[in-house]
């Protein structure tokens, strides 16, 4: 073998080595954030079971003003499973077949990615599939779109140590934010949009100002409305942020870096003025540093749509992780 054959060959083995290991890496994904592909055939899509899934994943999102869909579905017949949507971080694949079956496959296609496998013998046994697992669905979704909205949120311009310092605590902001308001015990940062803008607001009260035994809801309205009254108005006079009487928020509890925390979703408004919008309010039980940590979004953009406006500012919000003492 003389010397130009064996390079050829030792080129080739290499290129092909690359390829290889390349293909070991799984792709990542693509995709605009609260997008779903769902892949099932034009007859399943345009009957009941194409109903069942709009119900359960193209519901309304709550607390916001308008109805926006919980997420955007795209349909594609299901000989096209093999093509560009495969790189989406959420794929429904449904079928007709001879066995009842529920599976999700993690990163089949692409990471990060769920992939959630439904078929059955006829529609109702489809549809009842669908309905017993919507929820467990759509939680491991919202944790995989937050977690990738995060991970884009990474790169900040800000100084972290700024809120490090006053609240004890780390988070993922993204670029475009800037810090509006300091106080002692309060820091408003906000990001200008086409057609609006959003807020972050961070601050902290004492931990008995949410009294358990009484009516929660009631305590959080008065506490952000009080926040409202001291920081935040409109250009006129005596047009502060309140929370919207109107629509009554939604409250729920979850677990924030692992401690207790009331999660909060309604409408703001400035009194005296037309300005409103969505909010989501975290109050977190923070018995380490004898206080309640608060984190609010909200946004005011009125001719845009803000599910994801709302979205990445609950990204921001739930990467916090309270420093230890």
């Amino acid at each position: 073998m003389n010397k130009t054959h064996f390079l050829l060959l030792l080129v080739s083995f290499l290129f092909f080595s690359c390829a290889k290991k390349n293909d070991d890496f799984p792709r990542k994904t693509t995709g605009k954030i609260n997008t779903i592909s769902v892949i099932i055939d034009d007859q399943l899509w345009n009957g009941e079971i194409g109903d069942s899934i709009r119900n359960k994943f193209a519901s309304s999102v709550i607390g916001l003003p308008q109805e926006e869909p919980l997420f955007t579905i795209n349909q594609y017949p299901v000989k096209l499973l093999e093509g560009f949507m495969t790189d989406t971080r959420a794929i429904i694949v449904v079928k007709k077949e001879e066995q009842n079956k529920f599976e999700i496959k993690k990163n089949q296609y692409a990471s990060p990615q769920n992939v959630f496998h439904i078929s059955g013998k006829t529609a109702a046994d489809i549809i009842v599939c669908l309905e017993k697992n919507a929820p467990q669905m759509i939680r491991l979704i919202k944790q995989t779109e937050i977690a990738e909205s995060q991970r884009i949120n990474s790169q900040s311009l800000l100084n972290p140590q700024l809120i490090n310092n006053k609240f004890h605590i780390s988070l993922k902001i993204p670029s475009g934010y800037t810090y509006v308001l300091h106080k002692s015990n309060f820091m408003w940062l906000k990001k200008e949009i086409i057609g609006g803008n959003t807020s972050l607001l961070i601050y902290q009260v004492p931990i008995n100002s949410i009294k358990k035994d009484s009516n929660l809801i009631s305590n959080i309205i008065k506490m952000r409305d009080s926040i409202g009254n001291l920081y935040i108005s409109g250009t006129e006079p005596n047009t502060s942020m309140i929370t919207e009487e109107a629509y009554a928020p939604y409250l729920s509890k979850i677990n924030l870096d692992e401690k207790e925390t009331y999660e909060t979703k309604g409408t703001w408004e400035l009194k005296n003025d037309f300005m409103a919008g969505p909010f989501i309010n975290y109050a977190i039980i923070d018995e380490q540093y004898n206080r309640i940590l608060v984190l609010e979004g909200f946004c005011y953009a009125p001719s845009k749509e803000k599910r994801d406006l709302m979205h990445e500012l609950e990204s921001i919000i739930k990467s916090i992780v309270i420093v230890k003492r």
